[in-house]
């Protein structure tokens, strides 16, 4: 993926558990389902944040399969997670399964598997990660 550095996003209020996120003139949207008190208008931001990484996966093997003449036709890459059990509320697995095409050489898995390790928010989501919330006209809230 590129290097530059990512847009800034703003996300506001829609109504009840309804927002919508806009980066770079997109709009995406993110709701809670209706047993959490929601609408279930669209994703959670669990939802999207698994998303993030499943579309990051299938950018990266979609630009592999391309610059190895295979394409991208049957590729599909599904991602399941599970919560923890234990407080802080947080996400505790995610597995990301890739079907590739059919045509793919057996020779290539290899380093396809070394380019879907080098995804940006798989990468993201391994490493610590430095985080800053700040309530605006207030001191952060960020440790230390």
């Amino acid at each position: 993926m590129s290097s530059h550095e990512p847009a800034p996003v703003e996300v506001r209020p829609l109504e009840g558990d309804a927002y919508v996120v806009e980066v770079r003139g997109h709009q995406l949207h993110v709701d809670q389902p209706r047993e959490e008190g929601g609408t279930d208008t669209a994703p959670t931001p669990v939802e999207l944040l698994i998303g993030s990484l499943a579309a990051c996966v299938a950018v990266f093997a979609g630009r592999f399969l391309t610059r190895h003449g295979v394409g991208t036709e049957g590729l599909v890459v599904r991602a399941t997670s599970s919560m923890a059990a234990d407080g802080p509320a947080r996400v505790q697995a995610v597995h990301v399964r890739v079907v590739v095409p059919p045509d793919l050489p057996p020779e290539r898995v290899p380093a396809l598997r070394a380019v879907l390790g080098a995804c940006t928010v798989k990468n993201t989501l391994t490493q610590a990660v430095e985080l800053d919330l700040e309530i605006d006209g207030f001191p952060s809230l960020a440790p230390g």
